[in-house]
């Protein structure tokens, strides 16, 4: 198998990190890997294959003879470096929220629309990482009977915010359980230990959050249907790894519960772990250490015809960021694309 020379920007930060995880783990065919980061990081080293690889300085000529860009450093990066790295002949795989709504970037999970990856002009977008697992769901459910109205409820994990938010949840809980009070927030809005925060990134002027209507337009263009309905609320909580979603969705054709569960069961890379009565059902915990995205509570909602409702878990670091990057470098492989 031919191999590749992969870089990764923003190879020391925790979605960069994950990345780096992944292409060994999913044994991506890494001919040479260049883990690219600010002047800061350069010069550390992160293991990989069993071999040290040195972190450089991320500069414009940086993407000479590299065949694969995963990136993962902040949108004001992804703008500047992307166009260079992808006119240097890279595809770009961009983790960022820059190129999601650009008309002319894929933006693609492989389970949902592989297809769309032909069409990428040097730059494919990853998308949002609650997004990234509710359109796994949606999806086997949607191509059997059509969706018309989605409402869903994010508990998002501090992970979301990088290290900093991870690091802040870790600092209020020790000094609050060790008697010394609540640290003043410094990456969140709020105290985030023992609370939840119903902000996630900056509001807009219809009152939602950026992070809520990510959540709508993207799922809108990766199911390529602008007609499904799909309001979201998204909550900070104090969980370091994994984001959890509540989802009701009203589909246009009548279903039964059964066939829904084994739509669900087919999916690739969806677990379903659903039975209630044994108190079994996905959590956080349960996913820090899979990459397969956990459903149950499985039920109709009676509220509405054709109604349903569920409860879907993921990774956010694999799933909602590097995993997702990594499947689709092995599309782009898979389908001859490089």
């Amino acid at each position: 198998m031919k191999k590749y020379r992969v870089a990764v920007v923003g190879a020391t930060g925790l979605v960069g990190t994950e990345m780096i995880n992944i292409l060994e783990e999913l044994k991506f065919p890494v001919e040479e890997l260049l883990p690219l980061a600010s002047a800061k990081s350069a010069g550390k080293r992160v293991d990989f294959n069993g071999k040290n690889w040195i972190v450089k300085e991320l500069k414009n000529d940086s993407f000479k003879g590299v065949d694969i860009a995963l990136f993962s450093a902040g949108g004001s990066i992804s703008a500047k470096f992307a166009p260079i790295a992808a006119k240097a002949g890279a595809i770009v795989i961009d983790n960022t929220s820059h190129f999601r709504m650009d008309k002319d970037v894929p933006l693609v999970v492989p389970e949902v629309n592989p297809q769309d990856i032909k069409k990428h002009k040097g730059i494919i977008a990853n998308p949002n990482c609650s997004t990234a697992q509710l359109v796994l769901a949606l999806k086997p459910i949607y191509d059997a009977y059509g969706i018309s109205r989605v409402v869903v409820s994010t508990y998002q994990a501090t992970a979301g915010a990088g290290k900093e938010g991870m690091d802040e949840l870790m600092s209020q809980t020790v000094s609050i359980l060790n008697g010394k009070g609540v640290l003043p927030p410094k990456k969140f809005n709020k105290q985030i230990a023992f609370n939840l925060i119903p902000q996630i990134d900056v509001f807009v002027e219809n009152g939602f959050t950026k992070e809520e209507m990510k959540m709508t337009e993207e799922t809108k263009k990766i199911l390529g249907d602008d007609s499904v309905q799909l309001v979201a609320s998204c909550v900070r909580v104090p969980v370091f790894i994994g984001h959890s979603e509540t989802v009701n969705i009203e589909t246009k054709k009548p279903f039964e519960l059964k066939d829904v569960v084994k739509l669900l069961e087919n999916m690739p890379n969806v677990k379903v772990v659903d039975e209630p009565s044994k108190n079994v059902y996905p959590t956080p915990i349960d996913v820090v250490e899979i990459n397969e995205t956990l459903i149950g509570r499985i039920r109709r909602d009676f509220t509405v015809p054709n109604g349903l409702a569920m409860f879907v878990v993921s990774n956010n670091l694999k799933k909602g960021a590097a995993l997702n990057a990594v499947q689709i470098a092995w599309e782009l492989v898979n389908q001859k694309l490089i």
